[in-house]
């Protein structure tokens, strides 16, 4: 058995957790809307057609906030298409992903949603085929609250009240080959410069995200920062981010040290986002918007973009069936999140329902729970406080295929990944909750927990995920394969938590003031 020791101290945080951390993402693409959360028909649909066994899903899984309509969708996307009555709307070529989209779900449907499942909207503008004129309408139409003709024409349609959307994407990846409308790094600074400007003065309140690199692993990193910033800096409060997880070598180790490459490639942007705030002699301190995080590797190559059959209307594309290991690497992207709470304000994984998702439907039948269900929903509901700093003596490995970002393989060999893993959370009312994972395949791990700056706890959940089969999955035959348990060996001895964890598992220890 390997043993860890953690200190904590209440007093020593990192930062809040900001709500907006636990955030998910929809997209017009494959069945994440159509099949997925919305379905005319259904037999739990409610009078708009939206999913209610999905809306029960989507609660318990407790995202904050939802980010729409894309992803590389928006890139071509009319948003003029998707609103008014809905047997008047066009059918379009979707040319991100080789299908036709109906546009029977548009922006007022998207946002009666997020009404309905109880979370924000964040809504992402056109900058691939479009710009600020199209950007700065659309705010218009969402938000004004009426008297002019984009607000009134929303009236028009059956909103009254304005939408009062306040976060919003100013494009998405405009870096990527595959982007439709890709622009350079100068050439899209200066259009979301343009787009912001517009936007803010239809609605000065809106909160907006310039679009960082698609991965580490892109050619212009860093400098694509530096030089979108130069332009925007001023204008924006976020700058995005965006990282998938991969395991291609099939080296179960080395993919669940990957998500400490998202720990070096916050710390990254945060440094490219400070360097021009120094430049600039200016104490503005721009926020991450990690709106794009899952693990996704098996579908990203052979599926994306691939419409054989003429263009189907929401085909079943880019369904990631995700294993226990999955999780694991999951988790770990989680604890990376939580850690850099100081300037990771918002974040979104990718995506929400069938597409690279942590829920999953049958069109016409069930839903369920995919294994990366659990550490996302653990998250959201014990990680709402101050995290604090931890010193953590663990043993280390090597991981000869370090790497994370997508499809582009560039890999490399690392040292001293601790096989413990942790975050830990303290509650405003005095509690505190602990995210750990055993990284180590092979054997169990005593941690010893000193809390001797807490006074009394109490012992109150302890729960772990982990499965025999590292390949174990959760299908609508078997929905309930893999899921949570109690932690078997946890005990708290005044000051003094020790806890075994398993190997390969996921941990999640919540303690509370008697």
């Amino acid at each position: 058995m390997r043993k860890a020791s953690v200190l904590i101290d209440r007093n020593f945080a990192l930062g809040r957790t900001d709500p907006r951390l636990f955030g998910a993402f929809i997209e017009h693409l494959g069945r994440g809307v159509y099949g997925g959360i919305y379905e005319p028909g259904h037999p739990t649909a409610d009078a708009n057609g939206f999913r209610k066994d999905v809306l029960a899903l989507v609660k318990e899984l407790g995202p904050t906030l939802v980010r729409y309509p894309g992803g590389n969708f928006v890139s071509a996307y009319n948003w003029e298409d998707g609103v008014g009555p809905v047997g008047s709307r066009p059918a379009r070529l979707d040319l991100a992903w080789s299908s036709t989209e109906p546009n029977r779900f548009g922006t007022n449907e998207f946002v009666d949603w997020c009404r309905a499942a109880d979370v924000s909207p964040m809504m992402a503008v056109n900058l691939g085929t479009r710009g600020g004129d199209a950007a700065g309408n659309l705010v218009e139409y969402c938000n004004h609250p009426g008297g002019t003709a984009w607000s009134e024409l929303r009236r028009k349609h059956g909103w009254e009240t304005p939408h009062k959307i306040k976060l919003w994407c100013l494009g998405n990846e405009m870096d990527g080959q595959w982007q439709i409308g890709q622009k350079s790094a100068a050439a899209y600074g200066a259009a979301a410069r343009e787009a912001a400007k517009m936007m803010r003065r239809v609605d000065p309140s809106i909160e907006l995200a310039a679009c960082g690199s698609s991965s580490r692993n892109m050619p212009t990193f860093g400098q694509w920062e530096a030089t979108v910033l130069e332009y925007t800096f001023d204008h924006v409060d976020y700058i995005s981010i965006h990282t998938y997880l991969e395991n291609f070598r099939k080296d179960t180790a080395s993919f669940l040290a990957s998500s400490d490459l998202m720990d070096k490639f916050i710390d990254e942007v945060i440094a490219l986002a400070d360097a021009v705030a120094a430049k600039r002699h200016s104490d503005k301190r721009l926020m991450l918007s990690f709106d794009e995080w899952n693990v996704w590797y098996r579908t990203c190559r052979s599926e994306a973009g691939a419409a054989e059959d003429g263009w189907p209307i929401a085909p079943p594309i880019l369904e990631e069936i995700y294993t226990m290991e999955d999780a694991l690497a999951f988790g770990g992207a989680c604890i990376s999140l939580l850690n850099h709470a100081d300037r990771v304000k918002v974040a979104c994984i990718a995506q929400l329902v069938n597409v690279i998702a942590p829920i999953m439907t049958e069109t016409g039948g069930g839903a369920w729970r995919q294994t990366i269900f659990f550490p996302f929903a653990h998250m959201s509901r014990f990680a709402r406080g101050r995290v604090l700093r931890t010193l953590t003596e663990s043993d280390a490995y090597d991981a000869p295929h370090y790497n994370s970002g997508g499809p582009q393989e560039h890999n490399f060999t690392t040292q001293n990944v601790a096989y413990l893993k942790i975050a830990a959370i303290a509650e405003d009312g005095g509690g505190l909750s602990l995210f750990l994972i055993n990284r180590d395949l092979k054997k169990e791990m005593e941690v010893t927990f000193d809390l001797r700056s807490f006074g009394r706890l109490a012992l109150k959940e302890k729960l772990e995920l982990r499965h025999d089969d590292l390949n174990a999955t959760n299908t609508k035959h078997a929905p309930g394969r893999v899921a949570p348990t109690s932690l078997e060996v946890a005990s708290l001895d005044g000051r003094l938590l020790k806890a075994t964890l398993k190997p390969a598992s996921w941990n999640v220890i919540h303690l509370t003031t008697p």
